[in-house]
């Protein structure tokens, strides 16, 4: 028998914790015998709430001893470091003495790496949360696809990749073949290869997909177009003829709103004050980018930020 702990941290994805259960439900039924054993724990010991607003209540409050686990996925939400409490830190520590796999949904992710757990590997993790985890965490190679299995680390980008997520787990360290099994039982058809981008892109442009994804890598420290088109050897001319085909916009457009969505994101996710927040972005001045927010979203940061706060649970 396979055992999995689920950790649940405030504001977790629904969606994703209960494609995980499910799947290992399915599997069990599939294989007729209980294959997989879960448990769910809260990190604070209390009944979790969702971001849909559900409560789950813990199966145990008891963390002591030896996790007995073969996966552990700390499932996340908004603010996930506010929550990541000692007897989750010693939890974990005694896990990777194990040698289990432990993983990441969502902004899991964000908790394996305050924990050092991510040392070496490759991860993922919801595409609006990259911005801020690079900022933490520059030296953890952190890729735009829905899931990674790298060694002992299985991190997802949270929503209907955690199915596949849990399906690729199965087929490498349980059975394969009940996991193809499992996903047709769920009517989920092949499952997806993790290099699988988390967003369709809006064009197949080798060239412009290339060019985001230099521009979503420099978004603190702003790349000049002239250098980014020296790195696609393409000139400025035709960078700018086909980002004006495809987005209807020039370059130096579309990069500026790649860096007001991180901004936004930071405002509407984070406690950064806005002068940081505009300086993490990419910009100079709280000014320039005041206006630029107000201008791309109709309200200025402090309006953002008043409108989506969330009440702390």
């Amino acid at each position: 028998m396979a055992n999995v702990t689920f950790i649940l941290f405030p504001q977790f994805q629904m969606l994703a914790y209960v494609l995980a259960t499910e799947t290992l439900r399915v599997a069990n039924k599939c294989a007729g015998s209980e294959v997989f054993f879960w448990q769910t724990r809260s990190a604070t010991n209390l009944p979790v709430q969702a971001s849909n607003g559900a409560l789950i209540a813990p199966d145990t409050v008891d963390w002591q001893g030896r996790p007995e686990a073969d996966l552990i996925l700390l499932c996340a939400g908004y603010d996930p470091l506010d929550h990541l409490t000692a007897r989750v830190r010693a939890f974990a520590s005694r896990a990777k003495t194990r040698q289990c796999v432990i993983g990441g949904v969502d902004t899991g992710t964000v908790i394996l790496a305050e924990l050092g757990l991510l040392d070496g590997t490759k991860a993922v993790l919801h595409y609006e949360a990259e911005a801020t985890f690079r900022e933490g965490w520059p030296e953890i190679e952190i890729s735009d696809q829905i899931y990674c299995l790298d060694g002992r680390r299985l991190t997802a980008a949270g929503g209907t990749a955690t199915g596949d997520a849990v399906l690729a787990w199965i087929a490498r360290d349980v059975d394969s073949d009940l996991a193809s099994v499992t996903a047709n039982g769920m009517v989920h058809g092949e499952v997806r290869r993790s290099e699988t981008p988390q967003r369709s892109p809006k064009t197949a442009d080798p060239v412009l997909l290339r060019m985001h994804q230099l521009m979503v890598e420099n978004v603190s420290e702003p790349v000049s177009i002239k250098e980014i088109c020296g790195r696609l050897c393409e000139s400025e001319k035709k960078l700018r003829r086909r980002c004006l085909a495809t987005y209807n916009q020039t370059p130096s457009a579309y990069y500026q709103a790649r860096r007001l969505e991180v901004g936004y994101h930071f405002i509407t996710n984070s406690q950064l004050s806005i002068t940081e927040i505009a300086r993490t972005s990419g910009f100079e001045s709280l000014s320039s980018f005041s206006r630029a927010i107000r201008i791309h979203y109709g309200s200025s940061p402090k309006q953002i930020r008043k409108r989506t706060s969330k009440p702390k649970i």
